[in-house]
Formats: structure tokens, sequence, C-alpha cells
């Protein structure tokens, strides 16, 4: 999430049930997240369903269940279900905005937390936990993105909601809801899921936000799964005052200390009696939390977007959501603004007079019509629509998994990092983002990022072992394929932005994934062999009344990024 708010589109609502929505706040797989305020002025989180979940009827059962049984959830460290309608046509529910960045968000842009920072954090989130499990909800979904960081104290999200999006498509068979890094061995297992798992995930929490990385590594989810199940965690770098969290992951659920006992565990290894003073975070974590408070804001522009037309944007900028969780967290994304052609040497911004006070859309260069290409398959084609990226989001935070961010992509709109301007990629321009929207590629087809704009092709071979297919799209034994040769793909959590800085930064590396694992709007980071970087974004595949098959997807591409 960065330090500003993304404005309304077109096809954004612009009320859902009683609240008139004033910016969006995200997009995720289960829906978007939009910001709106109580008729007394308190700012709420609006999270919509998507449609075709709110056709499924199994989904509105669990969903109305989870949801009820959130509402009844009561705790300081908790962002509360505050009102919903399960039965309207797109199903929604409020819960309170929290002011701060995701743990994600904090560890990967400044780095591991202070064992006192950690301390308070992980008694803060086993609180969440008893007031969570005191209502007969477990989160099923714990990770750092669904830990937001406010002035005073963590706040647990999205607890429960995970359950609903079982009854979909969005999981694959056997597997269960969550996210593979942060899930226990009973739930990576597909087994009964008991309050001991969030335990377990709260170990794993406390290991990223004290060491910077997952305590299982990073790979593809199946490696991820396996070494939950079979493994030992890595606590290599752990401080001695937090080697309790190793009791967190022990692999028998009833071999782990219950919320309440890792309170006692975090004030025993306290030098000094856990208390919430308002100053519990580092000063580079804690300057962040204004940023995200909505009183700052000014007003959202809303967002025009040009047909036919590649633009280059903001050097090293792509706007696509933060979101958190199954829903999207109460993050923010960036403001549109004035693009500027070479990095800045000063913050885009001043955050004690306007934060992040959007500016109009302003091409870098007046836009070129650019003539539209069709894939080789017989249909009738659409047009394709190149993204003017004259503004885009400005990415002032970045998920950190499995390292710290160390990226010099300080382009306007983002406030230089200390650490960032000293490192030799500072000094040079970021590479310009190329995004091409709507791109058909059908089965067994490629793409270069080299292109311009990249184009399906097939060069007789198999697609997945042509040295020069960045991305494709093949026909498996069981599943249809989509990947690359560089066997570079990360896919991209809900909290995460879509930016260059992400891109280099995330290390979660696969080859390729299977289609029906991928739900639409899922977000791909893919590194070619030739040292392009490309932001895909799944747009969905061929109806089934279509002769061809093909998959649509959006290609943002840093050339020559590696570097």
């Amino acid at each position: 999430m960065s330090g500003a708010f993304e404005p309304l589109e077109a096809g954004d609502p612009v009320v859902v049930g009683p609240y008139r929505l004033t910016a969006k706040l995200g997009a995720g797989g289960m829906g978007a997240v939009y910001l709106s305020h109580t008729a007394g002025g308190h700012s709420v989180a609006i999270k919509t369903v998507r449609p075709e979940l709110a056709e499924n009827a199994e989904f509105r059962r669990r969903f109305r269940q989870e949801v009820e049984a959130a509402r009844r959830v009561q705790g300081f460290y908790t962002a509360p279900v505050l009102d919903h309608d399960v039965d309207s046509g797109q199903p929604w529910l409020a819960t309170a905005y929290v002011a701060g960045p995701s743990l994600a968000e904090a560890v990967g842009r400044h780095g591991p937390l202070p064992v006192p920072s950690v301390l308070l954090l992980l008694a803060g989130v086993a609180e969440a936990l008893s007031a969570i499990h005191g209502a007969d909800v477990i989160h099923r979904d714990l990770k750092p993105s669904n830990v937001l960081l406010a002035a005073d104290g963590p706040r647990v999200i999205d607890f429960g909601i995970a359950r609903a999006s079982d009854a979909t498509s969005l999981t694959g068979t056997g597997v269960s809801p969550g996210t593979p890094a942060f899930m226990s061995p009973e739930q990576a297992a597909g087994k009964r899921v008991t309050p001991a798992s969030d335990v377990f995930s709260l170990g794993q929490v406390g290991v990223f936000a004290a060491t910077g990385r997952g305590a299982y590594g990073d790979g593809s989810a199946h490696a991820l799964l396996y070494r939950i199940v079979h493994e030992t965690p890595d606590l290599t770098g752990l401080p001695a005052e937090l080697a309790f969290i190793a009791r967190c992951l022990a692999k028998d659920p009833a071999q782990r200390p219950t919320p309440a006992e890792v309170i006692a565990l975090c004030q025993g290894a306290s030098a000094t009696p856990l208390r919430q003073s308002g100053d519990w975070l580092p000063a580079a974590v804690g300057a962040d939390i204004p940023l995200r408070t909505p009183g700052n804001a000014g007003p959202v522009e809303p967002q025009r977007v040009a047909t036919h037309v590649e633009t280059p944007g903001v050097a090293g900028q792509l706007g696509t959501p933060g979101v958190a969780g199954s829903l999207g967290s109460p993050g923010i994304a960036g403001p549109v603004g004035a693009p500027t052609p070479q990095p800045p040497t000063h913050p885009a911004y001043s955050p004690p007079q306007h934060p992040y006070t959007p500016t109009h859309f302003a091409p870098t260069t007046p836009p070129h019509p650019a003539p539209a290409w069709h894939p080789p398959h017989p249909r009738p084609r659409r047009t394709k629509t190149f993204l003017a990226l004259g503004a885009v989001l400005v990415p002032l935070a970045i998920w950190g998994s499995n390292l710290m961010a160390d990226d010099g992509d300080n382009s306007a709109g983002n406030t230089p990092d200390p650490k960032v301007s000293a490192s030799p990629r500072a000094s040079a321009a970021p590479p310009t983002p190329h995004t091409y929207k709507n791109i058909d590629i059908p089965i067994d087809y490629f793409i270069r990022f080299g292109d311009t704009p990249p184009k399906p092709m097939n060069n007789g071979g198999s697609t997945r072992n042509t040295e020069e297919s960045d991305f494709y799209f093949f026909q498996g034994n069981d599943d249809e394929l989509i990947g690359s040769v560089g066997s570079k793909v990360v896919v991209l959590d809900a909290q995460q932005q879509g930016t260059l800085q992400t891109c280099r930064t995330d290390t979660r590396f696969t080859r390729e994934l299977g289609l029906s694992q991928v739900p639409t709007g899922t977000r791909l980071c893919v590194h070619s062999s030739a040292g392009n970087i490309a932001l895909i974004t799944y747009r969905g595949n061929s109806p089934a009344s279509d002769p061809s098959r093909y998959i649509t997807v959006d290609v943002t591409v840093w050339r020559n990024a590696e570097g």
C-alpha cells in the first residue's frame, strides 16, 4: 500500500448500501475494497464481493456464516466488522479502517523490527486471537499482510473470512484456504483446523517480523507446503529473546501454546513491562502511519484512460492496487500524479502540509496512435488497447515476504529511503514501464517482453521449452499451464503493489502454474532471461463458445530492469 488513495474508476460503484464511496483501497481475489465514512465521520473500509462469487450459493452461505461469526469478535487488536449485507446482489461488509502499514509492507520497506517491537506485536496479535477464538472463529489466513501496524498497536484483519472462499474454485482440490507460506501443517495437509493453527501462523509471523524472511524459506507453493509439513523451521538469526517462537511452530497442534500463553511468554521475554505507549514502532515505520490517514488526503480525481495509446509513465512505477487478505485490507493505493522524466532528488510531497494530494493526469509525452495487433486465431477480434501511463500509482511500500527491500527506484511520488538512496541503482533513472492491455495468448503460444507490443508466437517447437518464451500458455497433461522458461515467476499476494520494486525484491520463484489455480485478477511478476521484468495480470480465458482457446492478460514491461 502506498500513502494515498486510488480514485474511483468508471466501473466502480459510487454507493454501497448506505455508504458513499470516496476512494478505492484495492482489489483482491474476492472483491474490491473502498473507503467510506459513517454518518458520524468515522472512516470505514467497504469490502465488496465479486459478482461471480456472489452467484455461488455455497459461497453465499459460508460468507453469511463467517460474517455473522466475525461480527461477534470484539477485541482491541482487531478491526471489527461494523456492518454488512450478505443478501444483496453484491454482498458487502464494512470494517473499521486502520491507518497504518501492514507488517509485510513495514518489513519490506524498513527491514526487520527490533525485539521490543516484535514482543509487543506478538502480544497484541495473540490478544486478538484470543478475542477471535473466543467468538468461535478461526482466522485461517493470519499472515504479515493481515496484520496492520497502527500507532497504538497491531490490528488483525480479515479473520474468518478466508473460509468462505473454500466454496469456490479459488482454492485447489484438497487445499485449505489460506496463504501457503504461513499455513499450519494441518492446513497444508487439508486436515481439520483448530485455533492452534492460528498460533502456528502467529509463530511464522513472528519469525518474519524479526528476521525479514519466512520460517520455511521461499519457492513454489508445493515446496513450501512440503517443508511446513515435514521439515523444521529455519530460525537462523532469530534473537534469543524470541526463542519461544519455536514452541508456536510445533508440528503437533497440542504442543503449541495458547494465545494467552504466548502473551505470558512475551511478557517474560521483555526487559520491561509490555506497554503500548504510542511509540512502539521504529521511527521510520511510525512515519508511514500519517500517510494512511484519510483526513490528510486531498480530493481524489477521477482516472482517465486513453485507448490505442502507449505512453511512457513515471519511471519505475505501475498503478495496481494494494490489498490484503482474502477480501483486501483497508490498505491504500497510490494517487494519480503528474509524471517526472527523471528521479527526484527530494520527496515528491511534503507530509506535514499535503502528504499525498492527487493531481490530474498529465502524460509525459503526447499520445500517439498505436496500431492494433490481432493474435492468430479465427474469431472476431476486439481492438487492443494500451493504458496511457502518463500518470500512475505511487508505490511507497512493498511486500517483503522473504527479504528486505533494497531498491533504488525513487521515481516521482516515492519517498526516498536513506538505505535505498545509498545504493548504486538510485543514481540512475529506473526503466520506464510500458503497458499493453488485453493481449490474447492462444494455447501453445508465448510472448516475448522485448517486443513492442508483445505478440503471441509459436515457433513450431515446445512452447514451454523455447528459450525466448518469456511467458507461455501451454497444454499440460493434467491442466493448462502458464509460466516462463526463465523459471522466475512470482504470484503476488493480494497485499502487494504491482511495482518494479516489488518484482525486483520478491524471490518466491516458481516456473509455472496450473491455470485452474489462477483466479481472474491474479498478478504475476515474471523475470525473463534477457533481463526484462514484467507484471502480468490475468484477465480470464476464452468462453466455451469460442472456437479458439486462449487467455487474456495485461502486460507491463520494464525492459533491461535486472541490471
